[in-house]
């Protein structure tokens, strides 16, 4: 089976679209799939391509034995909402382009880049091919819950267009069983929904000894550590976080934030204002380098802003920090807390409640049976989201479509 796979982000950016995209396609490749991406120069988040590539109007590559076609598109940080969208179409237009000259039986075009959907959609009506939607945010909702977009007049066109696109794929391959229901809600047949959640690259994390060499390193030997590895986004609360810190005053406990993104800038400033010394700031590192980071840390922090909307939302690094046995700290209501609560796999904050985050990281910190009953979980969660068993699910809803 030949599959054309749409994505905007790819390795070696880090994110969570690009290590899902690449991880399902080597296995897909391991499996005897044909697969080529269509992606963009990387440039995930700053819109500064990396070293070693350039952003021309064509060129390929081979990763793990993945076709890469990069395309040219006109790039942007990841923040202001017209420079994004400028970047979102001229990849979308680019990617349809170098599409209508590839051979394959079936098109995926993932989200939450909107518009890579709608070149997924161009090309299965040129090409007569059917076409896979995977949903992995509920886009344009989510950009009015964090207010990058206040235009309803706009919103409710993208809105229009959203519930077309869903209509007209072949399958939408949801991440959350509440993505799902969502759909539903609003008109969508549920035959034509099917869900596959984000998992862990179990070859990659799992359980292994602190890195005294890097604690050293930072200065962080003998520290409680509490991390946060992703994205510093607008939906990620990251302010609520360092003004919760402040508050902290125990000695043992230290916040280490690794990443980048629109927010970033001013949480450091927010942090330096306060004086605080409890937390340190780090560049983005590779996926190579992620688990040895994770190895050093205590709990691993999943925080977003409160908001109806991120209730249907999984973040990815807990089923990575689970992998590792590390428990994770959420700061998220719906889906994500039921499967932390399922499994026991950490403990959960109301989010953006200053009191309840302060109170259950020193509960995590000091109750010793209740830290070793999470890391308990977190093996039994990370065996039922192993990756590599979701990619092949979601390879055997290729097969049957296509």
């Amino acid at each position: 089976m030949k599959i054309l796979f749409i994505t905007d982000n790819f390795p070696p950016e880090v994110n969570a679209p690009a290590t899902r995209t690449y991880e399902h396609c080597c296995e897909w490749v391991q499996q005897g799939a044909d697969v080529t991406v269509i992606t963009c120069a990387p440039n995930f988040p700053h819109g500064n391509i990396y070293e070693g590539y350039s952003n021309r109007l064509y060129q390929k590559e081979e990763i793990e034995g993945i076709k890469v076609i990069r395309v040219w598109s006109y790039m942007a940080s990841n923040s202001g909402f017209i420079k994004r969208v400028l970047d979102y179409m001229s990849f979308a237009l680019s990617a349809f382009g170098a599409g209508l000259f590839q051979q394959f039986d079936i098109i995926i075009a993932t989200s939450p880049q909107f518009f890579t959907t709608w070149a997924g959609w161009g090309l299965s009506k040129v090409k007569r091919k059917p076409w896979i939607f995977e949903l992995r945010d509920l886009w344009p909702e989510s950009i009015r819950t964090v207010g990058a977009l206040q235009n309803e007049k706009i919103l409710n066109i993208l809105e229009k267009i959203e519930l077309a696109l869903y209509k007209d794929a072949n399958c939408v391959v949801a991440v959350t069983d509440a993505f799902k229901r969502n759909l539903i809600e609003r008109g969508i047949d549920p035959n034509t929904i099917e869900v596959v959640t984000n998992g862990a690259n179990m070859e990659l994390f799992y359980p292994r000894p602190k890195d005294d060499t890097l604690l050293q390193s930072l200065g962080l030997k003998d520290k409680f550590i509490i991390g946060y590895i992703g994205t510093h986004g607008m939906a990620h609360s990251l302010d609520f976080i360092v003004q919760s810190i402040a508050k902290i005053e125990d000695p043992e406990l230290h916040f280490l934030l690794i990443g980048d993104g629109a927010m970033k800038s001013h949480v450091i400033a927010l942090a330096s204002q306060l004086k605080l010394t409890n937390i340190t700031f780090l560049a983005p590192i590779t996926k190579e380098d992620v688990p040895r980071y994770l190895s050093i840390i205590d709990l691993s922090l999943a925080p977003l802003k409160k908001s109806d909307t991120f209730k249907s939302v999984i973040p990815s690094k807990i089923f990575e920090a689970s992998a590792m046995r590390k428990p994770t700290l959420l700061g998220v209501e719906g889906q994500a807390q039921e499967i932390i609560e399922t499994y026991g796999a950490g403990i959960c904050f109301k989010p953006e409640d200053e009191e309840d985050f302060i109170q259950k990281v020193l509960h995590l910190k000091d109750d010793k049976e209740l830290y070793k009953t999470c890391q308990e979980g977190c093996e039994a969660l990370a065996m039922a989201f192993d990756r590599k068993k979701l990619a092949n699910r979601l390879l055997h809803i290729l097969e049957d479509i296509s």
